[in-house]
């Protein structure tokens, strides 16, 4: 994988929610089968909670949506519905940021992988998940 830091843009569907992201152009995201990811068709990625940053007044545009442990944090925009970006439960100092909200043409692969959401502590504890969040820091 391509591990070249670069500016990303993204955002939700009405475009009220915009941010940038500093992440690798080829990243692993994360196809996952719990309750909320599964509804929504999620795939995501994760990076530090310093390479993400929220632009202009997006923040009035979003809610929260929690559930079971409270740890993550199911971010989406009030006007159109999207979750662009969200806290992950395992890693709550990540950013998860949906693949498919990134603007066209920065991301150049995207490799997929399932995630067993519904057994989320046996799937935490024998998948690689944490290696391939972005942690390193961008040069």
């Amino acid at each position: 994988m391509d591990h070249d830091i670069i500016v990303h843009n993204g955002g939700c569907h009405c475009r009220k929610v915009r941010w940038r992201v500093q992440a690798p152009n080829s990243v692993v995201a994360w196809k996952c089968n719990c309750s909320d990811c599964s509804m929504r068709g999620n795939v995501h990625f994760s990076v530090p909670t310093e390479r993400f940053e929220l632009l202009g007044d997006s923040k009035d545009f979003l809610t929260t949506y929690t559930f079971g442990t409270q740890i993550a944090k199911h971010i989406f925009c009030k006007v159109c519905g999207i979750t662009s970006f969200f806290i992950p439960r395992g890693s709550p100092d990540t950013v998860a940021i949906t693949f498919r909200c990134v603007d066209p043409g920065s991301l150049s692969h995207v490799e997929m992988k399932p995630y067993d959401g519904k057994n989320w502590e046996r799937a935490h504890d024998q998948t690689d998940l944490d290696s391939c969040s972005i942690t390193a820091d961008p040069k």
